[in-house]
This record gives C-alpha cells, sequence and structure tokens, in this order.
C-alpha cells in the first residue's frame, strides 16, 4: 500500500505549531472575553432631570452616569441630580423582557460555536505538526473537515475561514444589537418609570477587541496553512492528479 503523504518538514512542523499556538490563543482568549463585562462602555443622561433644571454644561455632569456590560451582566451608576446610585443587572433573567433576546442569545451561541471550531481546529494543526497524518483523513486537507460545519451553519468551506466567519457574525450581531436596538438606553431605562436615560456615548471594550482580534488571527492561520506550501481543498494541479493517476496504475 503507497503512503498517502511524506512527513512533513521542520519547517512545516514549525508552520503547524505556531497556527496551532494562535488558535488555542483565541480560544482561551473568546472563553475569557465570553464571561466578563467588558465589551461595551457607555455613558447615560438623565434626559429627565437636564430638562427640568434645564441644565447645560458642567451643570450635566450631575446628570450624567455610566454603565459598562458584557453578555451575561453588567454594572453602572445612575445619575440624576441627586446623587449616585449604583446597580447591577443580568441578562438572564432580569433583562428577557427588554432586549432583542433573539439576536443576544444568537451572539452568545456563535462565541460558542467559534471557541469550539478553534479548540477543534487546534487540534488538527498540532496532530499535523507532531503525528502522522494521512492526507485523506487528517493531513494537510483534514485542517478543512470543518468545512461540513461551515457548510451547516452557511459559512465559507475552510476551517479557518469557518471560525473567522463565527467572529463576524459575533461582532456585526453585538454591534447592530447596541447600535440599532439602543441596547445601552434599553438597560438604562429598565424599571424606571420616573426618569428617561438617553445614551451619550459607547465604545468597544477589550472583550470585543479580543473577538476581532481572533478574527484576525484565523486568517492568519490561513496565510500560515498556504505557506507551508499546500493548497486549499479541490485545487490540486494538473500535475498532481496525473502523478496520483500513474501511482494508482502502477499499484
Amino acid at each position: 500500500m503507497r503512503p498517502f503523504l511524506i512527513m512533513p518538514s521542520q519547517q512545516k512542523k514549525i508552520i503547524f505549531c505556531m497556527a496551532g499556538v494562535l488558535s488555542f490563543a483565541c480560544a482561551l482568549g473568546v472563553v475569557t472575553a465570553l464571561g466578563t463585562p467588558l465589551w461595551i462602555k457607555a455613558t447615560i443622561l438623565c434626559k429627565t432631570g437636564a430638562l427640568l433644571v434645564n441644565a447645560s454644561g458642567q451643570e450635566l455632569d450631575k446628570f450624567m452616569g455610566e454603565m459598562q456590560y458584557g453578555l451575561f451582566h453588567g454594572e453602572g451608576v445612575r445619575q440624576c441630580g441627586l446623587g449616585a446610585r449604583p446597580f447591577r443587572f443580568s441578562f438572564f433573567p432580569d433583562l428577557l423582557k427588554a432586549i432583542p433576546v433573539s439576536i443576544h442569545v444568537n451572539v452568545i451561541l456563535f462565541s460558542a460555536i467559534l471557541i469550539v471550531l478553534t479548540m477543534v481546529g487546534t487540534a488538527f494543526f498540532m496532530y499535523n505538526a507532531f503525528g502522522k497524518p494521512f492526507e485523506t483523513l487528517h493531513g494537510p486537507l483534514g485542517l478543512y473537515l470543518l468545512s461540513f460545519i461551515s457548510v451547516a451553519l452557511w459559512l465559507p468551506a475552510t476551517s479557518h475561514q469557518a471560525q473567522g466567519s463565527c467572529g463576524c457574525l459575533v461582532m456585526i450581531l453585538f454591534a447592530s444589537e447596541v447600535k440599532i436596538h439602543h441596547l445601552s438606553e434599553k438597560i438604562a431605562n429598565y424599571k424606571e418609570g420616573t426618569y428617561i436615560y438617553k445614551t451619550q456615548s459607547e465604545k468597544y471594550t477589550t472583550s470585543f477587541w479580543v473577538v476581532f482580534i481572533c478574527f484576525f488571527v484565523h486568517f492568519l492561520n490561513g496565510l500560515l496553512i498556504r505557506l507551508a506550501g499546500f493548497q486549499f481543498p479541490f485545487a490540486k494541479s494538473k500535475d498532481t492528479e496525473t502523478t496520483n493517476v500513474a501511482a494508482d496504475l502502477m499499484y
């Protein structure tokens, strides 16, 4: 029986190992980001109080609060001219009636899928770096086995692209939830019958940018695969096909 694949060179081992380490670091980063309330930091203005006293300039500081939150919980301070009022909140079950639940759940779901795909991708990279892979299943083209999962999710055909697409979906969905659905205002006004709060500013913080970095790293891993000299699936040259046919005839 002919061997399917020659053992990778030292250079290719290093490249696959680097890609595996990057994937593992991304998985840890996304896991940490998923549980921390560091996705958004926002400042909120007590519009009702500011209009009552016709506040302007530095007087608005007495009516300005802030909050920061993630995908599961957060905290902040409300101010409406009568001193600071700290508050804490959880999305589940506290804010289920106030937020766009379907979008929020999808952000969490795709974050979880991203973690799983990244860990499986790490295993494939490490196996190809240190194991004895066979091209038909575990070899370089085996890095694209996750394409079956990707097809089910309407994502691109390669595993690193699937991971990058999940990261992109997480950022797009979360950004739409914050900007289009005014998530910060809905949180600030939850169970506040007397006062109306309006968002003054919002900025994405650590956890959001961790997902962005992972999105970038997954495409970097795709570049590393190309540097290792492996073609993307179903992109074999005619010379390779001719060689394989000739080898099959010999055996």
